[in-house]
């Protein structure tokens, strides 16, 4: 499996306005933004392997959460409907 690093560095074209030297600073949040609004299907599986699926889960709900309260957030509101019901059907959410 690929370190984070590695990951990173692969799919760098996708953090386009973020700058090189702070590339491996990124957030689970923010990498997982990223990753779920621009990338692929596989790009997005091993982002789940090295992030871990609970987490991705989490960041996934606490995102869902904000657009029904209404607070700014970065997704594409599509992309949350969709990992939204994908890990609702695994059983990770807390609230959907």
């Amino acid at each position: 499996m690929k370190t984070r690093e590695q990951f990173i560095d692969e799919n760098a074209v996708l953090f386009w306005y973020i700058r090189k030297d702070k590339l491996h600073a990124l957030s689970d949040e923010v990498l997982v933004e990223f990753i779920l609004n621009y990338a692929d299907l596989p790009q997005i599986r091993e982002l789940i392997k090295i992030v871990g699926e609970k987490k991705v889960a989490e960041i996934v709900e606490k995102n869902i959460i904000k657009v029904k309260e209404n607070k700014r957030q970065n997704y594409r509101l599509s992309v949350l409907n969709l990992f939204g019901k994908y890990f609702e059907s695994k059983g990770l959410l807390k609230y959907s």
